[in-house]
Order: C-alpha cells, then sequence, then structure tokens
C-alpha cells in the first residue's frame, strides 16, 4: 500500500495526510495506531496513541459520560479528565443523554472528546472535522493547538481543511501497478 514513506514528527507537530479517497490514509493511520502490522518495514510511536477514526468505541445505550467514564477507567483517568473532555468537545450538557440519541455532528464530538480524554501524546486523526458544524470546527482547532502547544504530536488525515498550522503536509498518492500477494 505504501512505498518509500519517511516521515518524523517531534513534540508539539503536527502533520496532514491528504490523497484521494481509497489511497490509505486511514490504514496507515491504523498502521500507527497498533491495529495493523506492516507486512514490510518498520515505524516508531509514541507509547500513548489515540485514534479517532469512524468507529465509536462508546457504548451507545449509556449515558455519554458513563460511557466516556468507562475508557477513562482503563486509561486511569478520573471524572475530572471526562468532565474536561466533554466540555472541550461542547458536549457538557448531554452528558447524561445516552450516545445513541446523538446526532452525527454530536457523535464525532463523541469521538473526538475520547481522544481528548485518553492523555495520549500522540493524536491519529482519521477526518476529525467530519459531520462538525462551524462552531464545533473551531472548538476542534483550539483542542488541537492546547494539544500541541502542551508537547503533543498530531497526525491528521483531512479533505476538510483544519484550523492549525502543520509542520508538514503528505499527499499519498496511488501506486501505479498492484503487487500480487504470493
Amino acid at each position: 500500500m505504501f512505498r518509500d514513506l519517511r516521515f518524523s514528527l517531534e513534540p508539539g507537530q503536527a502533520g496532514l495526510l491528504t490523497g484521494p479517497n481509497g489511497v490509505g490514509k486511514s490504514s496507515l493511520l491504523r498502521l500507527l495506531a497498533g491495529l495493523l502490522e506492516p507486512s514490510a518495514g518498520s515505524y516508531s510511536a509514541p507509547e500513548t496513541r489515540a485514534l479517532c477514526d469512524d468507529r465509536l468505541a462508546l457504548d451507545e445505550y449509556l449515558p455519554l459520560d458513563q460511557a466516556l467514564g468507562f475508557w477513562a477507567k482503563l486509561d486511569g483517568k478520573g471524572a475530572t479528565d471526562t468532565e474536561t473532555a466533554m466540555e472541550r468537545a461542547g458536549l457538557r450538557h448531554l452528558a447524561e443523554v445516552p450516545v445513541r440519541y446523538f446526532s452525527t455532528g454530536q457523535r464525532q464530538r463523541a469521538r473526538l472528546a475520547r481522544t481528548y480524554q485518553a492523555g495520549a501524546s500522540l493524536w491519529l486523526l482519521d477526518e476529525p472535522a467530519n459531520g462538525l458544524d462551524t462552531d464545533s470546527v473551531s472548538r476542534l482547532g483550539e483542542a488541537l493547538q492546547k494539544h500541541l502547544d502542551n508537547g503533543g504530536i498530531i497526525l491528521a488525515a483531512s479533505h476538510i481543511p483544519l484550523p492549525i498550522a502543520f509542520d508538514f503536509s503528505l499527499k499519498l498518492e496511488p501506486l501505479e501497478e498492484l503487487e500480487a500477494c504470493s
């Protein structure tokens, strides 16, 4: 899927992945999250990583605060971290609403809240602005900038302009020849 791909991000830096649909941006993020193994080559990433993609890793039948609270316990975080994450995502007023009742934009903000509360140094964001209104994109930009200002690292794939300055942009291109697997 990738050939001769090299890049590096240091604390406080952000990188942007671009390219056509199906080129492998999401797969690269999942690989860096540790969910996929490379068939060749290697990579290194910080120990603490958070992936925000189209999969909602929250129990939809629980109210948002409880759904996030489950992950907070696994991450060694507390109720304050959950409160802060909901506030950053603009969801505090929906804390007691079951996630299944959320709109598309609210679900995306819940995914982002999960990322915010994880305490990971590397945020891997797959189309983080999808479904967000203008105010929510602004909130996202504030959260991203705060993460960078605190020494965090961001790698995002997005077709929608994001409100932060990126240290580099990497355009992934389709491979001209698909090699047969043996």
